[in-house]
């Protein structure tokens, strides 16, 4: 039986489950409380607690996809599951990880072969979390996620209740990924398996934040959102913070080496398929 263990089973990994069920493959993800892991079970996940003892799971795990965030120390998992995992014999591994390992390149092009030089200190959790999983010998498998979105992460709803600003910071470029493509990315990788390669996931069309946001306003029919200049933008610290990278990321590796056709191109597509399915 084809089984994947599911290393902090959140938004990603949630919509992977939903891709390999079907296809027969059982997935077991860590849960923090019985609440998480009755969510878990009702989606006909099975769970494992952790923190505790992952001897078991990791003992039947084929393929394993860990996708908690890092600390200063590294991964999590590494970090309280070292032994186990040191044990495991699985056909597949995936780590989440995150574009903004390759720091800001002021709105030029990256691609999996560009040096990585985070700007800030999640970024630099993350290359240490790389290296940390690329250590163990196990075949490993980075995933390098731009924004993501998708069901229930959309922009409509602060759009709706007037709560949503076009901060214009001139340059400014993110790119971005459906949740949907996340899933069948990673779904690609596990039917070829390359170890050691790095992939990013993102969507063929960077755009300045302000762009999709007038954008999600047009599909509801309303206004676009006030705009605000980022230096007088009241921003949270962690909002600003993604304001100090700007990059357009490449994705012709997840084309030509796993055969991926975009379900969604750009953010048009993504928007329009969210708000025709009330996915807001």
């Amino acid at each position: 039986m084809t089984t994947l263990l599911s290393l902090g089973h959140g938004y990603c990994a949630r919509a992977l489950a939903q891709v390999l069920q079907p296809q027969g493959l059982t997935i077991i993800a860590t849960a923090r409380d019985e609440g998480k892991a009755a969510m878990m079970r009702a989606d006909g996940v099975e769970t494992v607690t952790w923190p505790g003892d992952l001897t078991g799971a990791v003992a039947k795990a084929t393929h394993i996809l860990a996708s908690a965030a890092p600390d200063a120390a590294g991964d999590p998992f590494l970090q309280g599951a070292g032994a186990a995992l040191a044990r495991a014999r699985p056909q597949w591994v995936g780590y989440l990880s995150t574009t903004g390992v390759y720091g800001d390149h002021q709105g030029g092009w990256v691609d999996e072969d560009t040096a990585l030089t985070p700007a800030g200190a999640r970024g630099t959790m993350r290359v240490l979390a790389e290296e940390q999983w690329r250590a163990t010998g196990l075949p490993v498998h980075i995933f390098r996620l731009a924004g993501i979105y998708g069901p229930g992460r959309g922009p409509f709803e602060k759009v709706r209740d007037g709560t949503a600003r076009r901060i214009i910071k001139p340059g400014q470029v993110f790119s971005r990924t459906h949740v949907a493509d996340i899933a069948q990315v990673l779904a690609a990788s596990i039917r070829q398996p390359a170890p050691g390669r790095a992939y990013n996931v993102c969507d063929d069309d960077p755009a300045p934040p302000e762009d999709v946001l007038s954008y999600a306003a047009h599909l509801l029919g309303l206004p676009e959102p006030p705009a605000v200049a980022f230096d007088q933008a009241d921003m949270t610290p962690m909002a600003r913070s993604f304001y100090s990278e700007s990059k357009r990321v490449r994705n012709n590796r997840i084309k030509t080496e796993l055969g991926v056709q975009l379900l969604f191109p750009t953010y048009r597509e993504g928007l329009a398929s969210l708000l025709a399915h009330g996915d807001v």
